[in-house]
């Protein structure tokens, strides 16, 4: 009967999604009062194995084995493509750092929501970098060396200043905010990036001249 109550204890254990309370195992088995035996007779079956039977105040679930969580990591890269706005605000931030988010608004002629910071911020591209002596003491952004990295820039003196830029053809065909784009070495962003509205009258307020 004690082999039949492992057998059964061990199905439920396993089949089930969630901790089984010790109350509800002990309805189910034939031998209620050894219910305690028999589970540390099963934990200790299970103890050098892949999975192993834990409890977790007076439930019991199967998990697996701690020497093996490393082994299972799964890491999962996902791209995600770039919209226009954190395209245009991840240039100005990369031209007139540190700069602030009302600035960046400025500069682009449109208010914007927190989606382009957040979504760059996560990407590891940029970073807060102190905050402006104003009134609120708005936060200040900069670009990360992770994004120097990306882009297969030397240093941030390498970005293309407004001359290489009318030479490359950019200002004549398209925003040079969207420039940013071409230098990346991977499919990360969209390759077909509609024309911006900022024009280039207003690249002279953030391109820097190197």
């Amino acid at each position: 009967m004690a082999e039949k109550d492992i057998k059964l204890l061990e199905a439920i254990l396993f089949a089930s999604g969630e901790p089984v309370d010790e109350h509800d195992l002990r309805e189910k088995i034939y031998d209620k009062k050894n219910l305690k035996n028999l589970l540390i007779d099963l934990q200790n079956f299970y103890k050098n194995r892949g999975i192993n039977l834990l409890k977790t105040g007076n439930k019991w679930s199967f998990r697996t084995s701690e020497e093996l969580t490393t082994d299972l990591t799964i890491f999962k890269t996902q791209k995600r493509k770039l919209s226009r706005a954190a395209l245009e605000t991840l240039s100005i931030i990369a031209y007139q750092q540190p700069i602030t988010r009302s600035e960046i608004e400025n500069i682009r002629g449109v208010q914007m929501g927190r989606g382009s910071i957040d979504h760059l911020m996560e990407i590891g591209w940029i970073k807060p970098s102190g905050r402006k002596n104003i009134p609120g003491k708005p936060t200040l952004w900069s670009t990360t060396d992770l994004f120097i990295e990306h882009f297969g820039l030397a240093n941030l003196s390498d970005l293309p200043n407004k001359d290489e830029l009318k030479a490359s053809g950019f200002l004549d065909k398209r925003s040079a905010i969207a420039t940013i784009s071409d230098l990346a070495q991977n499919d990360d962003f969209d390759e077909n990036i509609e024309n911006s509205d900022t024009g280039e009258e207003n690249l002279d307020d953030f391109i820097q001249s190197n």
